[in-house]
């Protein structure tokens, strides 16, 4: 069976591209096609070795850099591919890889990470913080995302079979596309997490810093607790203005490497997490590494997080919720010090272990070929 994995594009290698990684273990003779390829493949062992066919805004003047700026003409890229031949297209997306033309012979299944958001509810957000909220490149803008939207729509309908991957997702398909999905849950390696290391008086969160994340929340909230210390680790557009944010009690660590991370989050004495998140890989992890979370009890985290089990949810996305909610989880832990164990929330990340998802993504495979 000839099989192509389409992914929107590879620039960074974060929860999607790890999503991606387990896709090519279930089909290691798939070939790859994603519209921009800017990352190196000689250190990333799932890629290196494999025939991946990048499109024409590979090649286009700013795009390792500015890759976004060229979003109006993914559509067009991702229709160029040539997929006769291919019996099996899985498109891993959440932007325009869905968007591939297949042989009317194939079956294309799309795991989906989220319909398109900034052609959807998130679009005046989206305007508003790329400061063209108003004027006539507003205008400009909002056609061209309504343009998108329509494509965005039209070409779901290409697609045989949905994959959502929450049934908070599921949900925002169902409400966008007028389609039905099926869920399998993203994949966490939670056997690199070691669980049961001895917990210390810190909370760390962790994030790319960008506004929707809601890092200036947990920031705000600690700065109001300035007994309680927390570490961010992260970088991103918004670090600068985090970082004049945060007071002493506040430490932001910026880009850390993956031992780094770990390292926390095998010693922190709870995660915290403030964004809307269609999934969120970093809340499961955390639990693998032993740590319960405290976080928006909203979108995917509902789902991956048992209130009163794992962590607690926060009622509100707001400062004064969340310093509710860690005095509460103190509260709880003083009366109680067995609640939150690590063991539990190991136990709690388990359903998401790569080993189910390879299993379940098989499975669902098989059936929709023979059918």
């Amino acid at each position: 069976m000839k099989v192509a994995i389409v992914h929107d594009w590879l620039t960074t290698w974060a929860g999607a591209e790890k999503a991606l990684a387990e896709l090519l273990a279930c089909y290691p003779q798939a070939e790859i096609f994603t519209t921009v390829n800017f990352l190196c493949v000689a250190e990333i062992p799932c890629l290196k070795g494999r025939t991946i066919h990048t499109s024409f805004i590979q090649k286009l003047p700013g795009a390792r850099k500015h890759y976004r700026r060229y979003l109006p003409l993914m559509p067009l890229a991702v229709e160029q591919f040539d997929l006769k031949g291919f019996d099996l297209i899985l498109s891993s997306s959440h932007a325009v890889a869905k968007g591939v033309i297949s042989d009317p012979n194939a079956v294309h299944i799309c795991y989906c990470y989220s319909p398109m958001r900034y052609a959807w509810d998130m679009q005046h957000q989206y305007l508003r913080q790329s400061n063209n909220s108003r004027g006539p490149v507003s205008w400009l803008m909002r056609w061209q995302l309504h343009r998108l939207r329509q494509w965005d729509y039209l070409s779901a309908q290409r697609v045989d079979h949905f994959i959502a991957i929450s049934h908070y997702i599921k949900q925002r398909i169902r409400t966008f596309y007028r389609r039905e999905a099926e869920v399998i849950y993203p994949p966490v390696e939670v056997e690199k997490f070691c669980y049961d290391r001895p917990r210390e008086a810190f909370y760390v969160t962790a994030s790319r810093m960008v506004p929707y994340k809601r890092i200036d929340l947990v920031i705000e909230a600690f700065n109001k607790m300035p007994e309680r210390k927390l570490v961010v680790i992260g970088d991103g557009p918004d670090y600068d203005k985090l970082k004049a944010l945060a007071g002493p009690n506040v430490t932001l660590l910026g880009f850390q490497p993956d031992v780094v991370l770990i390292d926390h989050l095998e010693r922190a004495r709870a995660f915290v997490f403030m964004a809307e998140e269609d999934f969120g890989i970093l809340p499961v992890e955390a639990q693998a590494a032993g740590a319960p979370v405290l976080g928006y009890g909203v979108g995917g985290l509902a789902e991956t997080i048992q209130n009163h089990v794992s962590g607690l949810w926060v009622e509100e996305q707001t400062s004064t919720a969340l310093i509710a909610c860690v005095k509460q989880f103190e509260a709880l832990k003083h009366t109680d010090e067995t609640l939150f164990s690590a063991g539990v929330c190991r136990a709690a990340a388990q359903r998401f272990a790569a080993s189910n998802f390879i299993q379940s993504m098989h499975a669902l495979v098989r059936k929709h070929l023979s059918s």
